[in-house]
């Protein structure tokens, strides 16, 4: 059966990263992969269209495709929008729409861009993270919120943190079985000393780890995380997490790489339909200049044939592309060390689909 994937180049260079994973996934279908896409609309490019940054025609499309790719949305021409049209509120309302509670965030680091971390090789040599982050709750979607004036006149803004026992429960088993697979390490990070969002996460996570007696759990507080991901990265494999705190770790993690031009991120709901999507943004400030790192996004083709289509071939067939496209010394500005030729956007994708070909 044909996969249908949505397209949603959104704004600024996520219409040029994912101009390059199109050319992946040109290649993919001439050597008979059954795929087919369609594009639409997401964040500011459908608020300039259709007056929506989530509009009815992306929702219907959405919601028939087996998976969706997205570039990046959002940007300094949709400042003065009003907020629940500005470009991130599309982005929040299609997780929600479609369930997509659980964001995988790899952090791995190639051996080829140890130079480029600002990290000692030896720290980061051979890292693999996995960061799992809850993606459809906390403070990003509580209610209430909003802004109001204090009983002494003064103006104040305010939003809600919160957790209920199937949003922890189902993020905590997706972590587990992910930890399952690799080397059976969970770290669970909260802020449990303080928030009791945070005590009643861990402790649902406590009570979840019964199930899975053969996975080894441990618990941080977030802020300790935060300084160990720099001190010594190499102890995590696998991190779950909230919204907010995953929001900023994951960020803070693609750093050790090098860049957050090279980390792909998958976000799923129960049955494995994700979006797949890089999580840098959109960097107003390098469109149409053609340098971005299309790396991310082609590696986010490669997570979505993993999870949503479950053909860890061809997976395992983009990721070697591009480790070795890496290896033949090609670079796009964020990667670059001194003396490396630095190339483009589309000529990055170009190496890339020239080792799929051969």
């Amino acid at each position: 059966m044909t996969k249908k994937i949505l397209i949603l180049p959104g704004d600024y260079i996520g219409t040029e990263v994912l101009a390059e994973a199109v050319k992946v996934l040109e290649v993919l279908k001439a050597g008979g992969e059954k795929i087919a896409w369609t594009f639409g609309h997401l964040g500011g490019a459908a608020y300039d269209a259709e007056g929506h940054p989530y509009p009815p025609s992306t929702q219907k499309a959405a919601r028939e495709a087996d998976a969706i790719l997205l570039g990046a949305v959002g940007g300094p021409k949709y400042d003065e929008v009003p907020r629940e049209l500005r470009p991130e509120r599309g982005l929040l309302a299609i997780r929600k729409d479609l369930g997509l509670f659980a964001n995988l965030r790899p952090a791995r680091v190639f051996e080829e861009l140890a130079d480029a971390s600002p990290l000692k090789k030896e720290l980061i040599s051979n890292l693999d993270i996995l960061i799992l982050r809850e993606l459809t709750g906390d403070i990003y979607f509580g209610q209430p919120r909003g802004r109001r004036k204090t009983a002494e006149g003064h103006d104040e803004g305010f939003d809600t943190m919160h957790y209920s026992r199937p949003e922890v429960e189902r993020i905590a088993r997706v972590a587990f079985e992910a930890a399952r697979k690799r080397s059976r390490k969970l770290c669970s990070v909260d802020k449990e000393n303080v928030l009791d969002t945070s005590r009643f996460w861990r402790e649902v996570v406590i009570e979840v780890s019964k199930d899975y007696p053969d996975v080894e759990l441990s618990h941080m507080y977030v802020d300790n995380a935060a300084m160990q991901l720099v001190r010594r990265p190499k102890q995590f494999d696998v991190i779950v997490t909230g919204n907010i705190f995953g929001d900023i770790l994951s960020d803070e993690a693609s750093m050790l790489g090098g860049s957050i031009g090279m980390l792909p991120s998958a976000s799923l709901d129960v049955n494995n339909k994700g979006m797949y999507e890089p999580i840098h943004g959109s960097a107003p400030d390098i469109a149409g200049q053609n340098k971005a790192n299309p790396l991310a996004t082609i590696l986010s083709v490669a997570m979505m044939f993993k999870y949503s289509f479950d053909n860890a071939a061809v997976s395992d067939r983009i990721e070697a592309a591009v480790k070795k496209v890496l290896q033949q010394g090609h670079r796009t500005g964020d990667i670059a060390s001194s003396g490396d030729k630095v190339i483009g956007t589309r000529e990055m994708g170009d190496a890339v689909v020239a080792v799929l070909r051969a």
